[in-house]
């Protein structure tokens, strides 16, 4: 298939969002420039998260959604495979919440991050083969993800079995699974153990909400994904953020260097998101430069050539999606 595409002269441009994109050219302008002067990586981690703006931060989950509902609920199920100090690190869903892994974001505070399906995949890609920690993540709020570990010991993002509960509330639909699924006392011993947890629970409305679910018949990850829905809304004058954050620890002249890059863009309100605007206009700037006959390369590619982030980081950059470094000596 690709060297049929490049014999026919066309271009099919992949991963050309916010991630995988902008992380993507973001990265290779980081990892080139390092490159040129002589400098040799041995660490790459790269975050991003779509996040709620904390002015809009109204939830006991400080998280609202601003993108495929469905994703939040499936985005670990894959689990994740990445390097750390030199060995591979393969974990399953459940596992990704084990540890509390958390990075400072300038201006923003610490936020939690887990690691985000196969990393190793571009390992390639980005010409780091070698290096001892290679890791992509998403970022959340730390509450975030305490109750979400808690949601999958509740069994609440499996796609099955399928219930058949006509006229349901979200709390009736709640109540079901629980039962069917066993987890009751469970239930009751997270809320108990943590009240974070137990108010987090209750926002959702597993306790006497009378919301209509929605539907009949549902799995677990899809009454998860109602609840989701109608409870973690963007609402009126609601604005989202995007954080994306680079940290590279690399050699040169003998000296080790660490450099952070960092991201951090703001939504109008809940319809012009900053989701929607990072998503959509990288595409939409590399398909204006190939019209322009400004991109000659051809095939099937990914953004991490030159000839594309270059225009289209610079563009981006117009718009103010623009990244801010800082780099210091580290012992």
């Amino acid at each position: 298939m690709k060297n049929e595409i490049a014999s026919n002269d066309l271009l099919f441009l992949c991963e050309m969002g916010l991630d995988p994109g902008i992380d993507h050219m973001s990265a290779m302008a980081l990892l080139n420039d390092i490159a040129e002067r002589g400098g040799v990586v041995h660490s790459f981690v790269s975050h991003c998260g779509g996040l709620v703006a904390p002015e809009s931060d109204t939830n006991p989950w400080h998280y609202k959604i601003s993108w495929n509902p469905r994703n939040v609920v499936t985005a670990g199920q894959a689990g994740a495979l990445y390097r750390l100090q030199g060995k591979e690190i393969r974990l399953s869903y459940e596992q990704l919440f084990e540890r509390e892994n958390t990075v400072e974001v300038a201006g923003l505070g610490r936020y939690a991050w887990y690691p985000n399906r196969d990393s190793l995949s571009y390992l390639s890609l980005y010409g780091l083969q070698t290096v001892d920690t290679f890791i992509r993540t998403t970022l959340r709020h730390p509450d975030f993800i305490k109750g979400w570990k808690n949601l999958l010991q509740l069994s609440l993002t499996h796609d099955e079995p399928s219930y058949s509960l006509p006229n349901a509330t979200l709390s009736e639909a709640f109540a079901h699974h629980f039962a069917k699924s066993g987890v009751e006392t469970k239930v009751t011993q997270l809320r108990e153990k943590d009240p974070l947890f137990d108010t987090q629970l209750q926002f959702l409305g597993a306790d006497a909400d009378k919301t209509p679910l929605g539907t009949s018949v549902f799995t677990p990850a899809l009454l998860l994904q109602r609840a989701l829905e109608k409870k973690l809304l963007l609402q009126e004058g609601d604005r989202d953020m995007i954080i994306m954050l680079h940290e590279i620890a690399y050699t040169i002249s003998g000296e080790n260097r660490e450099v952070v890059s960092q991201l951090v863009v703001k939504g109008e309100d809940q319809v012009r998101t900053a989701m929607a605007k990072t998503v959509g206009l990288p595409l939409a700037m590399a398909a204006i430069l190939l019209l322009q006959d400004k991109i000659a390369l051809r095939g099937l590619q990914i953004p991490t050539h030159r000839e594309i982030y270059e225009p289209v980081m610079q563009a981006l950059k117009n718009e103010g999606i623009a990244f801010s470094e800082t780099e210091r000596s580290v012992m």
